[in-house]
């Protein structure tokens, strides 16, 4: 008996999808049981809805976003470099570097929240967060696939991994999940550590010496690493061979703040079963280890919005990121230009208003610098 099977949400001249019901007899490898549901299938599918379009295009935002990151990182290392001279730097320093200070960024979020006041000391911070919130709230983890510098690195790794290994690797489920919750638990310590601050004593942390210059504070710890920290980042570069994404899976807070944020976004991964030929290609593809194949829709907060599992998918519409089952998907391209529109929109309305670049003058981070090794933490 021939079953067709199609998609209602679309008009056919002929069934795209064909399920060909195997005789009863043994088949290799698949027991055969009375129940009609549990006989082995095979799924045809007619050529001409087969997919021959693959977009790149995240790869190409990817590493425009990581030259940029580039470019903010050499601006920063020549404003240091003036102030180790001991003179006031002749290069300004570059606002987008506050995007490496989250607890910074939360901090400025919580103040903004309960003062409707955006700080002067690290705004551009504060808008960076603002965007990467927005994005992960309307569009899923965007911000982690297509502009977060580490993010980049860590999936190049794993690609890199796959092709000097042949495969990457999985962890068993009795490692993988305590491992992912991890994440969870240092964002809960931050978000639970931050939401018990009051006004006063948040606003001494945005205005104390720490703050003014935890962004150079970040960059003396790189440029004169330890060595045990130098064995816990190229420990995580080794793993990240190994396994998919292992620092954005197991151990980042601002991620995993994300993921939660972007379990009410519209937008999710929808899988249209009446034309899915099981392949499995999406979930092989999935670097979150997500069970797309199996899902009518992506409703998790590991789904970092890649497209990866879409790009694979051999049949036309039968995966696609959209806000329901019968509307029209986002393209790569268009979720590129919704991407690039909302986190460019923030920016530039921060600029607009003046509270892109902070308000500390040279002669002020000067003062600070000679005095960086008394400086402690404020909270």
């Amino acid at each position: 008996m021939d079953i067709y099977r199609i998609n209602t949400s679309e008009t056919f001249s002929e069934p795209p999808v064909k399920v060909v019901q195997l005789k009863d007899g043994p088949q290799a490898g698949c027991p055969v049981s009375g129940d009609p549901s549990e006989r082995k299938v095979k799924k045809i599918v007619d050529k001409s809805y087969l997919r021959t379009d693959r977009s790149e295009i995240r790869s190409y935002v990817q590493f425009l976003f990581f030259l940029l990151t580039l470019w903010i990182g050499i601006d920063f290392y020549l404003f240091v470099n003036g102030l180790e001279k001991g003179i006031v730097p002749t290069v300004q320093r570059p606002p987008g570097v506050e995007g490496f200070l989250p607890i910074s960024a939360l901090i400025s979020l919580r103040y903004f929240i309960l003062t409707g006041i955006v700080n002067h000391v690290h705004p551009s911070g504060f808008f960076i967060f603002v965007a990467a919130l927005l994005i992960s709230t309307l569009m899923k983890k965007g911000f982690c696939s297509w502009i977060c510098p580490v993010g980049y690195i860590s999936e190049s790794l794993h690609q890199l991994g796959a092709k000097i290994f042949r495969r990457n690797f999985v962890l068993p489920k009795w490692i993988d999940i305590p491992l992912r919750s991890l994440k969870y638990l240092l964002m809960a310590f931050f978000l639970i550590t931050v939401s018990t601050l009051s006004v006063i004593e948040l606003d001494g942390f945005i205005r104390s010496d720490y703050n003014k210059i935890a962004d150079i504070k970040m960059y003396m710890f790189f440029a004169h690493i330890s060595t045990f920290s130098l064995a816990v980042i190229g420990t995580l570069i080794f793993l990240s061979l190994f396994y998919k994404n292992f620092w954005c899976r197991y151990a980042c807070p601002y991620g995993a703040l994300l993921g939660i944020t972007s379990l009410i976004s519209p937008l999710k991964i929808r899988r249209i079963d009446q034309t899915c030929i099981d392949c499995g290609k999406c979930t092989d593809a999935c670097p979150s280890l997500l069970p797309v194949d199996k899902l009518d829709v992506v409703n998790s907060a590991e789904c970092t919005a890649c497209y990866s599992c879409v790009e694979v998918c051999p049949v036309k519409n039968t995966l696609k990121f959209s806000v329901s089952a019968k509307s029209k998907g986002l393209s790569q391209r268009q979720y590129a230009f919704l991407l690039i529109g909302v986190y460019f929109g923030i920016v530039g309305v921060a600029m607009l208003v003046g509270l892109w670049q902070n308000s500390i003058s040279g002669a002020e981070y000067l003062e600070l610098f000679r005095n960086i090794g008394a400086i402690s933490h404020a909270l």
